[in-house]
């Protein structure tokens, strides 16, 4: 299988929520990893670059139209693109990941858009609330006894999180993944979960 864990960014994505999961897959505490498990690759819809909220723009790696259809993962950044018609597009992206069985990551509006789009019916999840999940996903958005009021959720090889969850969303990607042992994966979490200074505070 093809390493890739990819990224699909639309315009006005949310640039934070993809930050922990990218940063430990590229690097560990001290540089870059030499020979990290996985690469990060960014999809968007053609090979202009796509701006995030902030204003940043990103060179993609892929458009719709070239990206592999043999990668590790797929990730939804989330941001205000998920409403927009272009979103549409990723709607077969997404459907041939879960069907073919490849872990599917999605972030705030980006959970959102599974509801929309039934995604959500068969496993376990969270995202920006029960209400906006119905909202978005109106009739076919037939699984509200499965939202679970957690950070991140992680199902079935489908991983959601709210928008606060940037740091928890990384850690249900990483462990499965399997991107390092579990134990450093929660030292990774809990360092930025809680802070230099907190984690080695022997008071």
């Amino acid at each position: 299988m093809n390493n890739e864990v990819l990224y699909i960014l639309l315009p006005d994505y949310a640039a934070h929520e993809a930050v922990y999961l990218s940063q430990a897959i590229a690097s560990d505490e001290f540089a870059l990893k030499e020979a990290p498990k996985y690469v990060n690759k960014v999809v968007a819809p053609t090979l202009e670059p796509v701006k995030s909220i902030g204003g940043f723009r990103t060179v993609p790696d892929y458009s719709f139209d070239t990206m592999p259809g043999d990668y590790a993962a797929l990730v939804l950044v989330g941001g205000f693109g998920w409403s927009a018609p272009v979103a549409e597009l990723v709607v077969p992206i997404v459907r041939d990941a879960i069907e073919k069985g490849r872990i599917v990551g999605a972030i705030c509006n980006g959970a959102s858009f599974l509801a929309k789009h039934g995604f959500l019916n068969t496993v376990k999840h969270t995202g920006n609330g029960p209400e906006q999940l119905r909202l978005w996903g109106g009739d076919s958005y037939t699984n509200p006894e499965g939202y679970v009021h957690a950070q991140a959720v992680g199902d079935r090889n489908i991983v959601t999180a709210n928008g606060s969850a940037t740091l928890e969303f990384a850690r249900e990607m990483l462990s499965l993944l399997g991107n390092d042992t579990p134990e450093r994966i929660e030292m990774y979490y809990q360092f930025n979960k809680q802070g230099f200074c907190n984690l080695f505070n022997d008071n």
